[in-house]
């Protein structure tokens, strides 16, 4: 993703299907403002689990969205990746007349970490409660990692470079290094995202394993990352697709660049040690800044991972400052995600759509219910800081210990 290659990679569209928001614009609304949807677990089947905490995408209505045809034979997590999509491919004003001539030209790259539980578990419960009868076909391939970019390049006609990263959180990051590298080997244009629906009651069943689930039943509490008050991550729903395309074929056809995509790294520390994600992350940084030609200090605000866990905090704290150097704890830092709760793979794509957004309006958004940090970071908390926002750097790490780093950069900054 080297951004002396004559083949750049810009944003032109961004569709978002979040907690706090259906739609860029709602999304963006609230996530300037601060607002915390953190809320009580209420999907059926499971209001007697012990996750009580949630970030659930409420407004949705996936029947007046897609069609039924679709519907039928994919699960919550494609519907929200197909509904984003198209979202995205209106904002970036990409329809089949510019791509009807050259199908092969546009790609679809999605991450996914949790796949299509709430179909698979209603499949199996039919299967053992009446027989194989009672069992559809798409049993084999709704609850796929895969289903998303499947479905999304079927019913958008796209023939181009298809993929899935089937990873933990960091995936959702990585997906963007896959499209990058589409568009560097000739691809015009890549639908790329994540989206994901781990709130049926299988998939909640399968997450109390992890030890870093927030067990807190006060909504404001559940969720925060850098303080002394730290207890754990809260789960949600929901994700974000964009449209990636070459810049100059992007302006051929009088397409807006919002935003550079400009560098991405990624390493491996391994699960269950969070301290040894401070030399990963830091590594990750460094190689994201390397691929972007961008100096530390260039660095205007960073939209951290923020697992909640103290030493999960600790080292990413660590791991910014070491690769800053000094500028690491003046960069303004902030992580929406405590508003809306972590989508997995999602996660970071709503936090890549929110750094866009934010270079766009000159706003570092705040990090909800997040008040006293005890981290040697600039945190941003209470309300939006207005600052003038060239270049972002987004990080997430997986549970599974994954770490990446993608540098963006403002349309401003984009060559003509």
């Amino acid at each position: 993703m080297n951004s002396g290659q004559a083949r750049q990679t810009v944003i032109t569209g961004i569709g978002v299907i979040a907690p706090n928001g259906v739609g860029t614009e709602a999304f963006w609304k609230s996530t300037q403002a601060g607002i915390s949807v953190l809320d009580r677990v209420t999907r059926e089947g499971c209001e007697h689990l012990p996750l009580r905490v949630a970030g659930e995408v409420r407004d949705f209505d996936p029947g007046a969205l897609i069609e039924e045809r679709y519907l039928v034979q994919t699960d919550r997590f494609t519907h929200f990746a197909m509904a984003a999509a198209d979202l995205a491919l209106d904002d970036a004003r990409l329809g089949r007349a510019d791509y009807e001539g050259s199908p092969f030209a546009v790609g679809v790259v999605t991450a996914a970490g949790s796949g299509g539980g709430e179909f698979g578990q209603r499949e199996l419960q039919r299967l053992w409660g009446q027989g194989s009868r009672f069992v559809g076909p798409y049993q084999s391939i709704a609850w796929f990692y895969a289903a998303s970019t499947g479905q999304v390049s079927i019913r958008g006609g796209f023939k181009g470079p298809c993929g899935v990263v089937a990873s933990d959180e960091a995936g959702g990051l990585d997906a963007f290094a896959h499209a990058a590298r589409a568009i560097r080997r000739g691809t015009d244009a890549v639908v790329v995202g994540a989206a994901e629906a781990p709130l049926a009651p299988y998939s909640v069943v399968c997450q109390l394993g992890y030890e870093d689930l927030s067990g807190c039943e006060d909504p404001t509490r559940a969720y925060r990352p850098f303080t002394s008050d730290a207890c754990g991550f809260v789960p949600a729903e929901g994700g974000a697709m964009l449209v990636v395309e070459e810049e100059a074929a992007a302006r051929r056809r009088g397409a807006r660049p919002r935003a550079l995509v400009a560098g991405h790294a990624a390493t491996f520390t391994g699960p269950s040690k969070w301290e040894r994600s401070r030399e990963g992350l830091a590594h990750a940084i460094r190689g994201a800044l390397a691929e972007a030609q961008c100096a530390p200090e260039e660095v205007d605000v960073v939209f951290a991972d923020a697992l909640g866990v103290p030493e999960a905090d600790r080292a990413e704290a660590l791991a910014i400052v070491d690769a800053l150097g000094e500028h690491g704890r003046r960069v303004p830092v902030t992580a929406p995600k405590t508003g809306t709760g972590r989508a997995y793979c999602g996660g970071p794509v709503l936090d890549t759509a929110a750094a866009v957004l934010a270079m766009e309006h000159g706003l570092v958004p705040p990090t909800p219910n997040v008040f006293e940090v005890c981290h040697d970071l600039d945190v941003v908390t209470g309300k939006a800081r207005p600052a003038q926002l060239r270049t972002a750097l987004v990080l997430s790490r997986g549970l599974m210990g994954s770490n990446a780093a993608l540098v963006l950069r403002g349309a401003t900054d984009t060559p003509s």
